[in-house]
């Protein structure tokens, strides 16, 4: 990744934009960077991954799968990675190969703990199931990321 100015946070010096989950069940998703600002929505899906965009003092910029946000306290995101199933039905196999045998179905909409990647799969935890998911199929994930 380019390292230059405009890919580096001007507070925390990591990458923009980057990937975080929602620490709490309920976030309160700002339209500016301070308690002042009025509360546009509020986000109540603990693990939810978010894109942070922008950072100023202990405010983020996130983003959701949908593309919609605002600002959010630093104090409400976890580093812990997660991702979100994007499709309608998404097969979690024992192996990062269409051949391997599955696991379990995961529904569009669910919430998964991100492990390793390669360069097309992901190793994903969703409750007592650990197995191997296309990247393709998930947000809160980079394309091109590599996992290990």
């Amino acid at each position: 990744m380019d390292t230059d100015a405009r890919n580096i946070g001007p507070v925390t010096n990591l990458p923009l934009p980057r990937f975080v989950s929602m620490k709490s069940r309920e976030t309160n998703v700002r339209r500016g960077p301070s308690l002042t600002h009025r509360i546009d929505w509020v986000y109540k899906l603990q693990g939810m991954p978010l894109e942070i965009v922008a950072e100023y003092g202990h405010w983020r910029r996130v983003r959701d799968k949908d593309g919609f946000g605002g600002w959010v306290h630093y104090s409400m995101l976890s580093g812990a990675r997660t991702v979100l199933v994007s499709v309608e039905s998404l097969d979690l196999q024992i192996r990062p190969d269409p051949r391997s045998a599955v696991i379990a179905r995961l529904q569009q909409g669910v919430v998964a703990r991100l492990g390793d990647c390669l360069p097309d799969w992901c190793k994903l935890q969703v409750g007592s199931h650990r197995g191997w998911a296309r990247k393709s199929a998930l947000w809160g994930v980079a394309a091109t990321e590599i996992r290990d």
